[in-house]
């Protein structure tokens, strides 16, 4: 396919699965982080004709971040008619969080709580308006080393480019002439203090990881599957007791 065709491949594909659910959401809800995935996604719902609504939810954000998450609400504004757009405040409710869980103080268990915290928002704001919450994961985050505890995708309903590597997410970013900076900025999930990129956290580039996952004789390759490894269970099935048949 080329670009034009995964665009118009993935936006139908969102419609499609909308039209064909019994209870008919009429409207997508996604979170957007500063980020060129969330930016990706958003504009395919957008180009979908389905309402959007695209939400901000900073939490202790990193200045710059939550800046390009503003332009790109903007942009999605002044380029899609049926787009609505939100930014949310989540700082008071997770220092609250903190607080409380004061004793058990430990910064990854945080991290991940600010993701569970915005699809929290994310779920709430599309039961609310009869809609579907649309991750965010490509095909590294997901299928790859099992990376999206992200901008709210703790959990979601469809996932429309997580058969897309972080490649194809570039390309067809820059084909739907998204802002350029969201486009060119480190990828990062948001969630530390430290403001730590994916590359700092993964040690290595999504461009070696897709790499070692399509050729086994990649000098990355081990390294892959040390990342790899320790999340194999966020991306197989949850395990379920089976109860034996009298």
């Amino acid at each position: 396919m080329d670009l034009n065709e995964k665009i118009n491949f993935i936006s139908n594909w969102i419609k499609s699965y909308t039209e064909n659910l019994n209870f008919k959401p009429v409207s997508l809800v996604v979170g957007v982080s500063g980020g060129v995935d969330s930016a990706l996604t958003s504009t395919l719902c957008a180009k979908t004709g389905l309402k959007t609504i695209a939400i901000s939810m900073p939490i202790k954000q990193n200045i710059q971040q939550h800046e390009l998450s503003l332009r790109h609400l903007k942009w999605l504004k002044e380029n899609f008619d049926d787009v609505k757009t939100l930014t949310i405040e989540l700082d008071e409710i997770f220092q609250l969080f903190e607080r409380h869980l004061k004793d058990f103080n430990n910064k990854l268990a945080f991290a991940n709580s600010r993701s569970r915290l915005r699809m929290a928002t994310l779920y709430h704001i599309a039961q609310s308006n009869n809609g579907l919450v649309v991750g965010t994961g490509n095909k590294v985050e997901d299928f790859g080393v099992g990376f999206y505890t992200k901008y709210g995708d703790g959990g979601v309903d469809i996932s429309p480019i997580a058969d897309c590597t972080k490649s194809d997410v570039w390309e067809m970013a820059s084909k739907l002439n998204i802002i350029k900076d969201i486009v060119e900025a480190e990828p990062t999930d948001g969630l530390w203090d430290d403001s730590r990129n994916d590359e700092n956290q993964l040690g290595l580039s999504y461009k070696q990881i897709e790499e070692a996952m399509t050729d086994k004789n990649s000098k990355y390759y081990k390294k892959y599957l040390k990342i790899r490894e320790p999340n194999l269970h966020k991306m197989n099935p949850i395990p379920v007791c089976i109860l034996p048949k009298k």
